[in-house]
């Protein structure tokens, strides 16, 4: 399944405190660039997030699922906090 795949990904190069990923597939397949990948929303909470920009962590993520950018994932929402960012949101 594609969400454990991508958690086993970022398991592996993050310390994440809490991930959670929604799979909105659904809402997208008559789209007319869908070429069959899923649309993801990830919520994603880790201390490696610790004084990055949102950028270097969308690209940090994008780094660590590039595999499955344009084959398993054809859109992914992401939202990356730090565990302090979190718990003030």
């Amino acid at each position: 399944m594609i969400i454990e795949r991508i958690k086993e990904l970022l398991d592996k190069e993050l310390d994440i405190h809490h991930i959670e990923i929604l799979d909105d597939s659904a809402k997208h397949r008559n789209h007319p660039q869908n070429n069959g990948g899923g649309h993801f929303q990830l919520t994603i909470i880790s201390s490696d997030f610790e004084s990055k920009s949102l950028i270097q962590r969308h690209r940090i993520i994008y780094g660590i699922l590039g595999s499955m950018i344009k084959k398993e994932i054809h859109a992914l929402s992401i939202q990356a906090k730090t565990p302090e960012e979190y718990s003030n949101s």
